[in-house]
């Protein structure tokens, strides 16, 4: 997974070059979760998650402040979760993640964008099988003894532990997020970054040429403000 997870560090820094769009993505994130589970982290692990992106995309605490408290207003806009699921070209399977105040645009948005690089929108659960949700947090590892941090973490849910450079990544499945997420603070570990990924089971493997045919409509796709993340199965 180093590799992996570089390459879409990359693409994920590229998309949110622009500083602006990057803090209204992570303030939808921080909307979300406060609407999900109440403007307090310390009973709240996906608004703990989200103000630890904040932080690892430089966002001030004011602006973190800021959006929690708008987010907890009455009058406080109301984002929605949609995952859509379809095929890019060459068979590839792509999970697209939004936070949207409007779906019926976002829904011809991403149509149009996967009809358009030669692709189609599926319906729900067209695709998503072929994908694991698993929670993933990154820490330091300076310091850290693997053996033990894993012995440590496994009964708080740790299925899987790799090391990435100067980073420890964590695996848990989806279900295990908060007990995972109180582990590694009970231990007193600094978080780099922390996400819920899909990782595909399976890969396809294509030509250099069709897997330049295949970024262009994950690109496109990255950058429509409503999306969040996009999966695909694609051999990297």
């Amino acid at each position: 997974m180093g590799r992996a997870f570089e390459y879409r560090k990359a693409r994920k820094m590229k998309r949110w070059a622009n500083m602006a769009k990057t803090f209204t993505r992570v303030g939808r994130e921080i909307a979300i979760a406060v609407k999900e589970g109440g403007p307090d982290p310390n009973y709240n692990s996906r608004l703990r998650m989200a103000i630890q992106n904040a932080k690892a995309a430089n966002m001030p605490k004011t602006n973190v402040d800021s959006a929690i408290k708008k987010a907890s207003s009455k009058d406080a806009e109301d984002y929605h979760e949609v995952v859509y699921e379809g095929y890019a070209s060459h068979g590839v399977a792509v999970v697209v993640e939004t936070a949207t105040n409007n779906p019926t645009r976002t829904v011809a948005n991403v149509r149009h964008i996967f009809s358009k690089f030669g692709g189609s929108l599926g319906t729900s659960g067209s695709v998503d099988y072929m994908f694991d949700r698993k929670a993933v947090f990154r820490v330091k590892a300076e310091g850290l003894d693997m053996e033990t941090l894993e012995l440590e973490l496994i009964d708080y849910g740790l299925d899987e532990l790799k090391v990435e450079e100067e980073y420890v990544a964590l695996y848990a499945a989806f279900a295990d997020f908060g007990d995972l997420q109180k582990g590694i603070e009970a231990k007193g570990l600094e978080v780099e970054s922390s996400e819920i990924l899909r990782l595909p089971t399976h890969f396809k493997e294509l030509s250099d040429e069709q897997v330049e045919d295949v970024i262009k409509l994950i690109e496109k796709m990255e950058e429509d403000d409503d999306v969040v993340n996009v999966f695909h199965n694609m051999d990297e």
